[in-house]
C-alpha cells in the first residue's frame, strides 16, 4: 500500500500521499491536482507521438487511493480534462465507466486555466463544477497559487518539482508538496504532466516517490 505522511498545518491533520494526492481526514475528503485526463490524446490529435494508456492509469491510481481511504468526496483543484481534445468519445466513455464505480463519491471540480479552455466536464459525469476560491475553512481551495485575503490556500497549477543533486552531476526530479503559511501547492496528478522545478525558501517541501513521502 501506497505510505503517507501525517502533517498538521493551519490547526489541521493532513496526509500527504505518496501517490501525488492529499487526504483530509476531518473532511474525508481526497484531494488532487493537475489530472489533464486526456493530453496524450490531445497530443496525439497533433501527431506526435506519445505514450497510450495514461488516462486509464491515472484513473486506477485513484481507484485505489479511493479504496485504501475513507472518501465520501474527492476535489480536484483544477485541470481536470487538458483540452477540447481530450473529449473524444473514448475518453468520455472511460470516464464514465469510472464515475460508474464510484456513483455515491461526490466529486467538486475548482475550474483551472485548462478547464476553461476543455470545457466543464458532461453533465453525466455528476461533477460540481465551481469558480476559485472554494472556501472550505480553514482554507481557500484553488487552482492559481495567488494569495488569499483571508484564509491560506491549496492550489495546484505549478505541478512543482525538487531537484535532488548528487556527485558527478547526478540529478533526480521528484513531484513534491510545498507547504507555505500563505499558499501550499499539491504535485500534479495526472500521468503525463512533467513539472516544474521549484527553489523554496522558508517553506516545507516533501517528496514524493518510491511509495512514500519525506522531507527535505
Amino acid at each position: 500500500m501506497t505510505e503517507s505522511l501525517s502533517i498538521e498545518h493551519c490547526g489541521q491533520v493532513l496526509w500527504l500521499l505518496a501517490d501525488k494526492a492529499l487526504y483530509w481526514p476531518s473532511r474525508r475528503a481526497l484531494l488532487v491536482a493537475d489530472v489533464h485526463i486526456g493530453k496524450a490524446a490531445s497530443y496525439r490529435a497533433l501527431h506526435q507521438p506519445v505514450p497510450r494508456g495514461t488516462t486509464e492509469a491515472t484513473l486506477a491510481r485513484l481507484d485505489a487511493l479511493l479504496a485504501a481511504h475513507d472518501c465520501e468526496q474527492l476535489i480536484v483543484l483544477g485541470d481536470f480534462l487538458h483540452a477540447r481534445t481530450a473529449r473524444a468519445p473514448a475518453t468520455l466513455a472511460r470516464l464514465q465507466a469510472w464515475r460508474e464505480r464510484h456513483e455515491n463519491l461526490k466529486i467538486v471540480l475548482i475550474r483551472g486555466n485548462h478547464d476553461r479552455n476543455a470545457g466543464d466536464p458532461p453533465a453525466s459525469l455528476g461533477i460540481e463544477v465551481m469558480d476559485e476560491p472554494w472556501l472550505l475553512e480553514p482554507f481557500a481551495l484553488q487552482h492559481e497559487p495567488a494569495p488569499h485575503p483571508t484564509h491560506p490556500v491549496l492550489a495546484g497549477h505549478v505541478h512543482p518539482v525538487f531537484v535532488l543533486r548528487g556527485k558527478a552531476r547526478q540529478r533526480l526530479r521528484l513531484p513534491c508538496f510545498l507547504i507555505d503559511v500563505q499558499v501550499s501547492l499539491l504535485p500534479a496528478f495526472g500521468e503525463f504532466t512533467g513539472g516544474w522545478e521549484i527553489a523554496p525558501t522558508g517553506s516545507r517541501v516533501y517528496l514524493a516517490g518510491a511509495d512514500r513521502v519525506w522531507p527535505v
